[in-house]
């Protein structure tokens, strides 16, 4: 069964579903010619003239870079996820338009700290340092970011900007992302500092299985145990699992109940569904107009019992690292 669906991501119409297979699943090198060809396949396809449609003469996006889902941070973010290939100094102006704002006196200014927490959404600069890492357009920036980062973490290993001067624990959705940007960074500057971190950081979600409650063993929230494609800032058991297998702690007894979940959920093809989204389609015949939440692309069928192209790549991979596949 898992080769019938192997095969067919394979000849998927979209280049990143192919390369997330061959690199993520197949376990082919980076360097190697057919994966260096199907990357720039990943810059020419559609879907990326489409993320990239809206770049003025200068290069950068008419929007705010937090604008969702169609400013520069989110398009460089979904760009680092699907395989866009490194280096590409056109994507320099988006980067710098991010650089710009997290780095700006007006976001600097709202970095608050309450009773010794720092409140910050640290999903914003964990977006921006995994992106830029991932995307070869990282620079000294990149640095500080990962500093930020580091500096900000709370006491049990994670991040939060909720301003509640008694939240205690960290957020899942503002902890996943920086797990994922410092484990990336530590990996390509070696720094231990980030390691150490990122470890203290990947115990948050591993002591509560990944989606239950440490009192009681129940789920959470129960978008937690449902899959998505992209997550953006949210979190399910799916983008968790994966930055598992990224950050080398995929075989930890405490995924096991994660894994269990999620391979549940596969459908009778051998595919994996997108159950819900968090986007909506803009609507391109009517330009101009710009809801929050609002991607120039889709991402595939949703729906509990349809192949989604994007998660069942993703979830083969988590079972690959987790020797299940």
């Amino acid at each position: 069964m898992n080769d019938k669906v192997i095969e067919k991501l394979l000849n998927s119409d979209d280049p990143s579903v192919k390369l997330k297979v061959i690199v993520n699943v197949l376990g082919k090198s980076i360097d190697v010619n057919e994966v260096k060809s199907i990357q720039e396949e990943i810059k020419s396809s559609q879907r990326v003239k489409e993320l990239l449609s809206e770049r003025k003469d200068d290069g950068t996006i008419p929007f705010h870079p937090y604008s969702k889902w169609f400013g520069a941070h989110w398009i460089l973010a979904t760009l680092a996820d699907i395989g866009y290939p490194s280096g590409d100094e056109s994507l320099i102006p988006l980067r710098d338009q991010v650089y710009g704002w997290l780095f700006s006196k007006n976001h600097e200014q709202s970095i608050r700290t309450i009773e010794g927490k720092v409140r910050r959404c640290a999903s914003q600069e964990g977006n921006a340092l995994y992106a830029t890492l991932s995307l070869g357009i990282a620079d000294s920036y990149a640095d500080e970011l990962a500093d930020r980062l580091i500096k900000w973490q709370w006491s049990d290993g994670g991040w939060n900007c909720d301003k509640n001067p008694d939240a205690s624990n960290s957020s899942f959705m503002e902890s996943l992302i920086p797990l994922r940007a410092l484990a990336l960074y530590a990996k390509v500057t070696g720094n231990e500092e980030s390691k150490i971190t990122a470890e203290r950081a990947g115990d948050i979600f591993l002591k509560r299985r990944l989606y239950k409650r440490q009192r009681d063993g129940e789920i959470i929230n129960k978008d937690f145990a449902t899959l998505h494609y992209p997550c953006y800032w949210h979190y399910d058991i799916l983008f968790g699992l994966k930055v598992m297998a990224e950050s080398g702690f995929i075989n930890d007894e405490r995924c096991n109940d994660a894994l269990d979940l999620l391979e549940s959920k596969r459908i009778s093809e051998g595919g994996f569904p997108a159950e819900k989204k968090y986007y909506q389609t803009i609507d391109k015949s009517k330009p101009g107009r710009r809801k929050s939440g609002s991607s120039l692309v889709d991402w595939g069928c949703i729906g509990s019992k349809k192949c989604n192209e994007f998660v069942t790549a993703d979830a083969l991979y988590v079972l690959k690292e987790s020797g299940r596949l």
